[in-house]
């Protein structure tokens, strides 16, 4: 019953026994992880990373403030973004989302997601509501705008320094763009940079409270609303101490 053009289009579904089969709309281009995380860069141009972005941000908010329950999706992640013959992005893979009624904001339920993207809420076992995806899109944003992994395995002694409390310092010094590849495809938009970092930063905030809504990240990748520097999540400070410790 849900239609919008960032989520991927229900075709029909077949059942036989034990056997379930749901099929989708074809996605020539594959999933986003196929290109931005390449030994030779992204294949993807800043312009078409950046509309990826707004894309996905506005299929979120769809998700989030438009439909008659609020969908959360649980697991966004680069694997889950699809792009068409236009590379336009479509969330896909709701099989860990849950709902939860306008008349509630919050909601109890067993932990789900993948590591890296999973919000501070899921370890302290709390109630989560909405803003454990948009958590999990600020990392995924900064992953489309660097075109590499947040993972704390891609770290060595090199690179000790966890690269979203990188991107956060850098950020702050005015010299994000020296994190960008300088493949001919990084060509980038500096305004556009900035604005999408900072607002990833407020969006991987340890206090649900204080990351944005995904109709307000929409607004602001616009441009339409200005955004604050935001503040050094403790769990940012605490990850980068752990890998320094342990690449000694």
């Amino acid at each position: 019953m849900i239609q919008h053009i960032n989520l991927v289009r229900l075709i029909g579904f077949c059942c036989e026994g034990g056997k379930r089969l749901l099929v989708y709309e074809y996605m020539p281009n594959r999933s986003l992880d196929a290109h931005l995380f390449q030994n030779k860069g992204p294949s993807l141009s800043w312009s078409t990373r950046f509309k990826i972005a707004l894309g996905v941000a506005r299929g979120l908010a769809y998700l989030h403030e438009k439909c008659l329950d609020c969908i959360i999706h649980c697991d966004i992640k680069p694997q889950n973004i699809l792009l068409d013959e236009s590379f336009v992005p479509k969330i896909a893979d709701f099989g860990m989302a849950k709902f939860v009624a306008r008349d509630y904001s919050q909601v109890l339920t067993t932990i789900r997601g993948t590591i890296g993207y999973l919000a501070p809420e899921w370890i302290t076992g709390v109630a989560i509501s909405s803003k454990i995806d948009v958590y999990s899109y600020g990392m995924v944003l900064l992953e489309i705008l660097f075109a590499r992994r947040n993972f704390r395995d891609e770290y060595t002694s090199d690179t000790a320094t966890y690269f979203p409390m990188q991107v956060l310092t850098k950020l702050r010094e005015g010299n994000v763009q020296s994190l960008v590849d300088h493949s001919p495809q990084s060509v980038i938009n500096l305004e556009e940079l900035e604005r999408a970092c900072r607002v990833a930063c407020w969006c991987i905030q340890d206090d649900e409270s204080k990351r944005p809504t995904m109709g307000q990240v929409v607004q602001i990748l616009e441009g339409l609303i200005e955004v604050d520097m935001p503040p050094t999540p403790k769990i940012l400070q605490a990850i980068s101490v752990d890998i320094n410790s342990t690449s000694k």
